[in-house]
């Protein structure tokens, strides 16, 4: 299972970094594109409103056997409550559209959000309009944002692309490396890595 695992993860790996890096649309340093959603809740979300902060932007779909790695074993709701209470704006963002695996009525959302105890804000994003702005093609796929409104990081959560929650612990996680560095004012030493999961399965 191991074996099967680590090469299906390969695969996967492969051919995001070649859709990823070739997406042409955004990249480390330059402005992160701006939107203007809606949360699960209905509050309005405006990524301009949150200049002066550094957000992360998670791509997520519970159904992906990659998401639920970092979910179930409580990693991904750890990492984001430590850093929102930090200033960081956390905002988890659901680009799969009607009708495909990954997709959830607001309702829905917020309901898991709470059962899986979850410190984020939900973005649906049915429609795929902020997960092509920012080429996103897999969860979980993260960006992070600087107080300037640019691209510090894009990539993979860490270096372990599988769906085993055992290769957490050993793993580097690039989001959190970043987030320390940044916050420290440090430069952050991976700005860039191959990203890795499902594939979103966009409208159109």
């Amino acid at each position: 299972m191991k074996a099967f695992t680590l090469v299906w993860a390969t695969v996967v790996l492969g051919v995001t970094s070649l859709a990823f890096g070739s997406s042409g649309k955004v990249s480390v340093g330059s402005a992160a594109p701006t939107f203007d959603a809606v949360d699960s809740k209905g509050k309005s979300v405006k990524l301009d409103d949150y200049k002066g902060k550094y957000v992360v932007l998670e791509w997520c779909n519970f159904g992906c056997p990659y998401v639920q790695k970092h979910y179930n074993s409580g990693n991904m709701q750890s990492l984001q409550k430590k850093y929102t209470k930090k200033g960081v704006v956390w905002l988890t963002i659901f680009s799969s559209s009607e009708g495909h695996p990954g997709y959830l009525q607001p309702s829905e959302l917020n309901k898991l959000a709470v059962e899986k105890k979850m410190g984020s804000t939900l973005v649906p994003d049915a429609d795929g309009t902020i997960g092509k702005l920012y080429g996103a093609k897999n969860t979980p796929t993260m960006f992070v944002i600087d107080p300037n409104g640019h691209i510090a990081y894009m990539g993979g959560i860490d270096d372990k692309p599988t769906p085993d929650p055992e290769d957490i612990a050993t793993a580097k996680n690039y989001v959190s490396a970043a987030l320390d560095e940044a916050l420290a004012g440090k430069t952050i030493t991976t700005p860039v890595s191959r990203p890795y999961g499902c594939g979103i399965k966009y409208k159109d």
